[in-house]
């Protein structure tokens, strides 16, 4: 491997790009989350510890493990959304679980393992759209070339290799790009456009030009593709079957006779399908594997949602699938193992494990006390007010309102919501909440829908006028199921 593949294997290590300060994280989940600032500064310190473990010398650096989390609150109140948003923040694998879907080992059903194979996967995408980026230019120069290859008219015919792409002037082998195949005039074994005549060079410069302006994206030309074959399939069975999972999955499609279809395609389409399968030839996937892999150990997350539903809080008789028996699964997977993946091994000593649960009929001192040890910090997150509700539905970059009105702006409507409006659905999420089951800032979805569906339905026939929704207009539409107790827990 050459230096410049060891720089790049390197380079998640280094963490770069997500060196951010503790209230910089903060600042930036305050951008679609409101309230739960406890929680929030949890997650921020436990990044920036990640961060400056990396930058940690000597062996006590794989020493230094992550400080995993519970957040224990009410559903509906950010939980998974402060995960998922910082994961995404910091461009970190992330995969969210729910505990109750798996089962102990020697039953059917997932086993614990596939948490990693599925972070990796998470990674793996990650990291190769990011080596994409770095390809897209030199694959759009050997897209654009093809594509001239194709246009230019009275190429000859000098000798020609029974299995090689004629048009490709890069390779003495077949240049396929994965699998696509340009079907156009034949150029000689050793064509190459800076050696053709000069008529010929100017003409293809011509082309060139006409190409880059857009003015050839309406000429049909011919790719003949490969048809993917992909064996969709999911194999239960005993604990570690999981692992060849996959491998049998290539196994089934490899037995499948590749298909060729020819397809003729304006030649804006058929650019992009060769600059897709030119980056697919030019990335290393070795290398990209091996990105993913350390990016996962050292960067990856993962949010186990319903932890508190395999909490045994009475003792019982028999085998007990669902609650201790996966507890003692995760627990060498929250304390450091090796999970044998298709890209190689995996080290979970250092990925951070963040825990929720609403613990309504069970407590976190119902854990196991080895698992409960594995999760020192225990944040709990507070229930929504109707002052929060007022929030949620205003500063958030990604609002609900925010969102609706965009919905209805695509039927020039133009949507506006009164202060007291807002105030009164926010009045009405928190007393139907605390009337039936309280589902957090989730009620909102249901209020909102409920409010706007006349408005939604008939939106075409307010085409090109402002429709206001006041304080009056959400009693009208919500008065009468809210005031109904047996009828707001079916509807609302």
């Amino acid at each position: 491997m050459d230096k410049n593949q060891n720089d790049k294997i390197e380079q998640p290590n280094r963490l770069s790009d997500q060196d951010m300060l503790p209230p910089q994280t903060v600042a930036e989940l305050d951008r679609y989350i409101i309230a739960q600032d406890d929680a929030k500064r949890a997650v921020a310190i436990a990044l920036r510890n990640r961060w400056r473990r990396l930058q940690v010398q000597g062996e006590i650096r794989e020493e230094i493990t992550p400080k995993n989390i519970i957040m224990i609150g009410p559903t509906g109140v950010g939980k998974t959304e402060i995960s998922r948003r910082l994961a995404k923040l910091v461009n970190a694998p992330f995969v969210k679980v729910e505990a109750s879907k798996f089962t102990e080992v020697g039953y059917v059903g997932r086993d614990i393992d596939s948490i990693i194979r599925d972070l990796i996967e998470s990674a793996y995408t990650l990291v190769k759209e990011e080596e994409r980026i770095k390809v897209k230019e030199q694959a759009e120069q050997i897209a654009e070339e093809q594509l001239l290859t194709l246009l230019l008219p009275g190429s000859s015919r000098k000798k020609e290799r029974p299995h090689r792409n004629p048009v490709s002037p890069y390779s003495t082998e077949e240049w396929s790009m994965g699998d696509t195949i340009i079907l156009g005039d034949n150029q000689s074994e050793d064509s190459d456009p800076s050696e053709a005549p000069p008529s010929r060079r100017a003409t293809r410069e011509k082309l060139k030009r006409m190409l880059n302006a857009g003015e050839l994206d309406d000429r049909i030309v011919e790719v003949e593709t490969y048809k993917s074959v992909s064996a969709q399939m999911q194999i239960l069975g005993p604990h570690g079957l999981g692992e060849i999972e996959g491998q049998i999955k290539d196994m089934f499609a490899s037995m499948v006779p590749r298909q060729r279809e020819v397809r003729k395609l304006p030649v804006r389409e058929a650019r992009k399908i060769l600059r897709q399968e030119a980056e697919e030839v030019l990335l290393d996937h070795g290398n990209i594997a091996e990105l993913a892999v350390a990016r996962t150990q050292d960067t990856g997350i993962v949010f186990i949602d319903e932890i508190d539903k395999i909490c045994g809080s009475e003792p019982k008789h028999g085998p007990d699938v669902s609650r201790e028996g996966v507890q003692r699964d995760l627990l060498p997977l929250v304390e450091g193992t090796t999970v044998n993946t298709k890209y190689g091994p995996v080290r979970t000593e250092h990925i951070l494990f963040i825990a929720s649960g609403a613990f309504h009929t069970s407590k976190p001192s119902d854990l196991m006390p080895e698992f409960q040890g594995r999760f020192p910090i225990r944040v709990e997150l507070t229930s929504l007010t109707p002052e929060h509700f007022v929030r949620i539905l205003t500063e958030p970059k990604n609002a609900l309102t925010k969102q609706y009105q965009e919905l209805l702006k695509t039927e020039n409507v133009d949507l506006v919501f009164t202060d007291d409006a807002i105030a009164e659905i926010a009045y009405m999420t928190a007393e139907v909440n605390s009337r039936t089951e309280n589902i957090g800032a989730r009620r909102l979805y249901t209020l909102l829908e409920k409010v706007l569906a006349q408005l939604s339905f008939e939106a075409h026939l307010h085409s090109g006028s402002q429709v206001v929704i006041n304080k009056d207009y959400v009693q009208r539409e919500l008065q009468d199921v809210v005031k109904d107790a047996d009828l707001s827990r079916f509807i609302l």
